[in-house]
């Protein structure tokens, strides 16, 4: 595409090989922002939905568990295949494609009455997702210096994150006042933003066809530790408010808050600490903490010790993803960039998935609190893989990215 008649030319936005001395370009502040959009609309949907399927389609259990569920599900099976795009046709492609596809999905649910058609419709919804987070997540790293990947990765996971705290406020604050469909409407709209705000995405780089790798190999050791770290945290997010209040813990809001809003803030504040540690010091630095935080729930029965490993899982989850994320880009060419970010990501839906049944089947087999510790044992295990994928991927560092 001529420059004159390229968006993010007419901005001055530079292409991703360019000028990466500054972090905050104007491409990269644009990415955040269409990422915030996008995940403010996914966010919308997480406490709208289940009901809608239960009250207004009239779907029991397993009609809800299918209907959000299936989502996770194309959204995985697509992720390597968005890598792959990325790689040969650029980034742009899949921000600006992956936000319209969901943005038309969602203004969809306005038109179906039926859980199969939603299902239907669930599954384009996925397939956005897959495109627009592997696009966003390279895009991001390809725009940042190689001393400041970790801090790129942090305001990133910021804007995601903020867009899954506050989207589900807005959801239920629409839905009690102008039901379901204004949800919908408002969660596709968002995702129309995010897609214009996708324009400013560095011009595409067409690159030479790599091998297609269904699982990249660069990035199976920092999510295999990715998806042992989050065993606490997921734990906690999946059982506290069945063990809660045994502690004392009638309401847990507090606990979720508190925990939210001390990532955030670590991310803003330590954006900088991952490169500064550098990914293996940091990585260890959060495995651990999220141990701790994982043996402080299973091991002190009390509300002390569960505000305690709610302090200790916000520090560990806020420094694992930027350092582990840091460390998968920082181990391919940038040719293959977007291929690793494709499997990195797929720990986030194998931790969602298989965490809970796994610690679901401990509950059953003993409690609450034998999950937990196993949960913090499992991070625990995260320990031994840092060094052996450290020296692997210093043996295989890209010479030029």
């Amino acid at each position: 595409m001529p420059a004159a008649s390229d968006p993010s030319a007419a901005l001055g936005i530079p292409s991703a090989g360019e000028d990466r001395r500054s972090l905050l370009s104007p491409g990269f502040v644009l990415v955040t922002a269409a990422t915030l959009f996008y995940f403010v609309a996914l966010g919308a949907l997480l406490p709208t939905l289940p009901v809608y399927v239960e009250d207004e389609l009239g779907g029991g259990s397993v009609a809800v568990g299918v209907t959000v569920g299936v989502f996770a599900v194309s959204a995985a099976l697509l992720r390597p295949l968005a890598g792959r795009l990325g790689d040969t046709r650029g980034r742009r492609i899949l921000v600006i494609g992956g936000s319209l596809v969901m943005g038309l999905s969602v203004l969809a649910y306005t038109l179906v009455d039926s859980i199969a058609a939603l299902v239907a419709l669930r599954l384009l919804t996925g397939a956005g997702e897959a495109a627009m987070w592997v696009g966003a997540a390279t895009a991001i790293q390809d725009m940042a210096p190689d001393d400041r990947r970790g801090e790129a990765a942090s305001y990133f996971s910021v804007a995601l994150y903020a867009g899954l705290a506050f989207g589900p406020l807005v959801g239920e604050g629409l839905r009690d006042s102008a039901g379901f469909h204004a949800v919908w409407i408002f969660a596709g709209c968002c995702g129309l933003v995010a897609c214009a705000l996708g324009f400013g995405t560095p011009r595409d780089v067409r690159r030479e066809p790599q091998p297609f790798r269904l699982l990249h190999p660069a990035a199976l050791g920092p999510g295999a530790i990715l998806l042992l770290g989050m065993l606490p945290f997921i734990g906690f997010a999946t059982f506290i408010a069945l063990y809660g209040p045994t502690v004392g813990f009638a309401d847990v809001a507090p606990l979720l808050l508190v925990y939210g809003v001390l990532v955030l803030v670590i991310r803003v504040v330590g954006a900088k600490l991952p490169d500064q540690l550098g990914w293996t010091r940091a990585s260890s630095t959060a495995l651990s903490v999220l141990a701790v935080g994982g043996l402080l729930l299973g091991l002190w029965s009390g509300a002390a010790g569960v505000w305690l490993a709610v302090v200790a899982l916000a520090i560990g989850m806020s420094l694992l993803f930027p350092a582990l994320f840091s460390a998968t880009v920082a181990a391919v060419p940038e040719s293959e960039r977007g291929q690793a970010v494709g499997t990195f990501s797929l720990s986030f839906d194998l931790a969602s998935g298989l965490g809970p049944a796994i610690l679901g089947v401990v509950v059953a087999l003993a409690d609450y609190r034998a999950a937990f510790v196993v949960a913090g044992l499992g991070s625990a295990a995260g320990l031994a893989l840092v060094g052996p994928v450290a020296r692997r991927a210093a043996a295989s560092a890209p010479s030029a990215g």
